[in-house]
């Protein structure tokens, strides 16, 4: 995976707003397979070449979850990072994202509230700069003082 920063916290007290983060990965024909043995979802538009072929997608796709996956994996890495705490999240599919795709997963501050340790953040996955997910999350950040 390729990102702009490292791994770790940063906590509330250091959240500004506009702050961002993102991953890119590549979406491999495994990744796809470890989802779907993982999520027990084994859908043949994700894992069967002929079936996918005769869909609206015209091949194989990648799980929706897996690419909301890689917000994931920012929230909890990088922005807030570690020791945060998912509230809630809403996505949007807008286009699929298939094997071999290199998808960037973008958040961005929105919204902060000190007091509660509540974050919102805008996040956005891209495929070629063209966005295929977004949506937005709440989540509680770490803070200095209580963690």
């Amino acid at each position: 995976m390729l990102d702009n920063l490292p791994r770790g916290t940063i906590c509330i007290e250091d959240i500004e707003m506009g702050m961002m983060r993102y991953v890119r990965k590549v979406v491999t024909d495994e990744d796809i397979e470890m989802f779907a043995k993982v999520s027990t979802d084994h859908n043949p538009v994700h894992l069967d070449d002929s079936y996918a072929q005769d869909t609206i997608f015209e091949g194989r796709i990648a799980h929706g979850m897996l690419t909301a996956g890689l917000v994931s994996a920012v929230i909890g890495e990088q922005l807030p990072g570690h020791g945060t705490i998912y509230m809630g999240q809403t996505l949007k599919f807008l286009a699929p994202v298939r094997p071999g795709d290199t998808v960037t997963a973008e958040v961005e501050v929105i919204g902060i509230d000190i007091a509660k340790r509540r974050v919102q953040l805008d996040c956005r996955c891209m495929v070629d700069g063209k966005k295929v997910l977004v949506g937005e999350a709440t989540v509680l950040a770490p803070s200095r003082k209580f963690d």
